[in-house]
């Protein structure tokens, strides 16, 4: 196969660039190790705009860079590349990456992302900019249960992008929605990003998902307020659904009971159990419905009563005292108890008399009962555990406290009990069938993933641990709504090998990089002249994400965790940066990565599976306004860290 010229040109380039570099190397005095390091930094950069596999160009540049600096040492040099390969393949935490991804494809396979669009436009069909607001959250919903941005973007390209068009939606408005919210999984937990990072930095992938949590929801509802205000700004980009798209057809036997039951649910199913005016209508599927009716203020009652006692409970930890080991003059309490007395000083060893052994049967006593040592206190009076001082109650236990219930607590029930309340005094059949519609769709897959991120945020598993659950809630999943085959399990093995194979490689190529950049000095270089620059730490915080958001315009997101992340991190402790923090900043901020042109990979996605005259420049037209609150975003963050912070801060002090 012959090769394109654009890759003949690209190897010309690089060839040219390292026998320059060679020439500096061995014949300029001026050029520094260091030099050479920032040199090879941007030939990887340059070499991966020009189309080279990222991780191979990482492990070769790595290898040519390191045996200069060897003096070409060829030993020395696969010693390093051997070490640092085995160091990236031993971290446990990169195991939980092929978990998560096979759990993706699983539930992408499951074929939900259809009913979870029509459930949601349905439930929020008078919400303005209706189907742009579904649209959003049943990516935000499918991207955190996948974490496959190219397979969210395509199937709500496929599914979503038509109807908003049929609808009258302007095209930038509904590709930026779609581009936009299926980018949502890079930040949103169970997220790969996050555990590249944390392996990277050092830093706890708990920790980082439970710091997550809050900046990806707060960055879909911008996104959603965005989309709500300009609906209602500007109506003819996102305009209402009609009467007939909002109409929900009602099931054969709910149509079939009389027509004045048939406007508020639960007054109605109650009336419909009377008489035998619904006898065409079986009295088992009215009892059904009554408890679809009953689940969700019961499942609100049993959240609030079982969270208020464990938020108002503060059990008092036992205090155990210290006994001394030996027995000596200090401790005659230890030796009567157990009926030992010291032995005499002369004449060596004696047996003790028969009566300090404790083992006489006391008069009146049951066979085999055991007596009180001689000068022992009352039984009622003896300590019931080692440690507790003699006259204190026996078999006392500690009481527990309470404590008023947090704030948190009351606001999020609040908002529930709202939400709740609203349902009730709102629910007619029409609405009772979209709930049914939202039980099929919406709550296994969030059942899915508040198991898997509760289990990790909770301290219950490890990432891992969590990962090979949400696996095997993938298979459920998939075998509930009967698309488990063994095609689709091939499938998707082979999807989640092809994909883990590129990021454990890509982890290597960093390794390799890193060591080698290490190695000439780079680091050092780099450190240097950042703290030359005498900068504060806010300063130093806005250049380091204005770089890390322009890197985002021409590289990958796990390009620049893997090669820019070590540069940045040895500088975090010089400002006082706290890298958990740095690290949500990053991961907010890397959603440009796919959505600014020229490689916003969301947009050709899109592009892929859109109709003919939906042209690129839209789709990138759409995505502008979605990256400037990006930015807002970052802004928010960065001016109120406990956005991010509060819930590590809560689960982890």
């Amino acid at each position: 196969m012959k090769m394109r010229k654009e890759l003949w040109f690209g190897f010309a380039i690089m060839a040219l660039v390292v026998a320059g570099a060679v020439g500096m190397l061995l014949g300029v005095e001026t050029v520094t190790r260091g030099h050479l390091g920032l040199l090879m930094l941007s030939l990887v950069v340059v070499a991966i705009m020009l189309g080279f596999p990222t991780a191979f160009t990482l492990m070769g540049m790595g290898m040519i860079f390191t045996w200069l600096a060897y003096d070409r040492d060829i030993t020395r040099t696969l010693d390093l590349m051997v070490q640092a390969a085995y160091k990236s393949m031993a971290n446990d935490v990169l195991i939980a990456i092929p978990l998560f991804v096979f759990m993706g494809y699983l539930v992408e396979r499951a074929n939900l992302i259809e009913k979870l669009f029509k459930s949601l436009h349905l439930a929020m069909a008078r919400v303005p900019g209706s189907l742009a607001v579904a649209t959003l959250i049943t990516c935000a919903i499918f991207a955190t249960a996948t974490g496959i941005v190219g397979a969210v973007v395509t199937l709500m390209g496929l599914l979503a992008l038509p109807a908003m068009l049929r609808a009258g939606y302007s095209t930038p408005m509904s590709a930026g929605a779609i581009t936009a919210g299926g980018c949502l999984g890079i930040l949103i937990p169970p997220s790969v990003l996050l555990i590249l990072y944390g392996a990277t930095a050092g830093v706890s992938v708990v920790q980082l998902y439970a710091g997550a949590f809050f900046p990806g929801i707060m960055l879909a509802g911008l996104y959603v307020m965005y989309v709500i205000l300009m609906a209602k700004l500007k109506p003819a980009w996102a305009p209402p659904l009609s009467a007939e798209e909002r109409q929900v057809v009602l099931p054969a036997m709910t149509a079939a009971l009389p027509a004045e039951t048939q406007q508020y649910a639960p007054v109605r199913l109650l009336d419909a159990l009377k008489g035998k005016r619904n006898a065409q209508v079986p009295t088992a599927y009215v009892l059904r419905q009554l408890a679809l009716v009953v689940m969700p203020g019961l499942l609100f009652v049993l959240l609030a009563t079982s969270s208020w006692r464990a938020v108002t409970t503060v059990s008092v930890e036992e205090a155990y005292g210290i006994q001394p080991i030996g027995f000596n003059d200090n401790s005659p309490r230890v030796a009567s108890e157990f009926g030992l007395q010291e032995p005499p000083v002369e004449g060596g060893l004696q047996e003790p008399p028969q009566e300090s052994t404790g083992l006489q049967e006391p008069p009146g006593a049951d066979s085999g009962a055991l007596a009180e040592p001689p000068g022992a206190e009352p039984a009622q009076s003896a300590p019931s555990a080692v440690g507790e001082p003699p006259g204190s109650t026996a078999g006392a236990t500690p009481q527990a406290a309470t404590q008023p219930a947090p704030t948190w607590w009351w606001v999020m029930f609040g908002v529930l009990g709202a939400a709740t309340a609203l349902f009730y005094l709102f629910l007619s059949f029409a609405r009772l069938e979209i709930f049914k519609m939202l039980l099929g769709s919406f709550f296994p897959l969030l059942t899915l993933i508040m198991a898997v991120l509760g289990s990790i945020v909770f301290g219950l598993a490890t990432p891992t641990e969590a990962a090979a659950m949400g696996a095997f809630g993938g298979f459920v999943l998939a075998a509930a709504y009967k698309r488990l085959s063994m095609d689709v399990v091939r499938e998707s093995v082979y999807l989640t090998a092809k994909t883990s194979a590129m990021v454990c490689w890509l982890f290597v190529g960093s390794a390799i990089f890193s060591a080698a950049f290490a190695l000439l000095g780079g680091q050092e270089l780099i450190e240097q002249w950042v703290l030359s620059m005498n900068l504060s730490k806010i300063e130093f915080m806005v250049l380091s994400q204005v770089v890390i958001f322009l890197l985002g315009w021409p590289l990958e997101w796990t390009e620049i965790i893997v090669i820019f992340m070590p540069i940045f991190i040895p500088l975090l402790s010089h400002f006082g940066v706290d890298p958990l923090f740095f690290g949500l900043l990053v991961a907010l901020n890397l959603q440009t990565a796919f959505l600014s042109p020229p490689v916003a990979m969301s947009a050709f996605y899109l592009k892929g599976v859109a109709p003919p005259h939906v042209t690129l420049n839209q789709i990138f037209l759409g995505m502008l306004p979605f990256m400037g609150i990006q930015v807002l975003a970052i802004v928010l963050l960065y001016v109120w860290p406990q956005i991010g912070l509060w819930l590590p801060q809560l689960l982890y002090k």
